[in-house]
């Protein structure tokens, strides 16, 4: 949060060129992602029981639709959802998840639709976070900006997924973890939706 508070303060729309404000927004995506927690644990839950490729393109191509149009829609101030129903609503879709994942064998029936549905809450929480980014600016909120916050948002996604997915194959096949693998990922990723469900109720 330190970064942000200092580019916030540093950044002003009718001093930085289009270039730059797109660059800046755009490390502003990725490193919400790398950094979001419960984002990355969300993404793990998907991935656990994740066996083929195809699959994996239908999530994330629906989770990424979902959120984009909550995220602009949210952002340019159509639709708006209280701040904490929303991270609490987050927390919660972690939690189903993970708990999906261990009441069903294999790939969950109707995962690439509830994904849709959960990443049009996830699309609030980063216009949550991107709002806070965008600096006073009369005319409304740039289109720069948004696209460019959106665009590091799915890098970032692609990353983790490049880094994250491997290994959960790789474990799968392991002697020693192919039969514990699934079930003590999507354990953690019920216990910690569970966790932050509590706590955001009461905070």
């Amino acid at each position: 949060m330190d970064r942000i508070a200092s580019s916030r303060a540093a950044l002003r729309f009718d001093g930085v060129g289009s270039g730059d404000t797109f660059r800046t927004f755009l490390g502003f995506g990725f490193e919400h992602i790398l950094k979001g927690s419960d984002h990355l644990i969300f993404l793990l839950g998907l991935w656990l029981v994740c066996h083929r490729i195809r699959e994996l393109v239908w999530i994330v191509t629906s989770f990424t639709i979902a959120h984009s149009l909550t995220l602009a829609a949210s952002t340019l101030g159509w639709v708006r959802l209280p701040d904490a129903a929303v991270e609490i609503g987050i927390a919660a879709t972690i939690a189903f998840v993970g708990f999906e994942n261990l009441a069903r064998k294999g790939e969950p029936k109707w995962r690439v639709s509830v994904t849709f549905l959960f990443g049009l809450l996830h699309g609030f929480g980063f216009s949550n976070v991107l709002r806070e980014l965008l600096p006073a600016a009369g005319g409304g909120v740039p289109a720069l900006p948004l696209l460019a916050f959106n665009l590091g948002v799915e890098i970032g996604q692609l990353a983790a997924t490049g880094v994250g997915l491997p290994l959960i194959w790789w474990l799968r096949r392991l002697p020693a973890t192919k039969d514990h693998a699934v079930r003590v990922g999507s354990s953690l990723v019920l216990a910690f939706g569970l966790f932050w469900m509590i706590e955001r109720l009461w905070t």
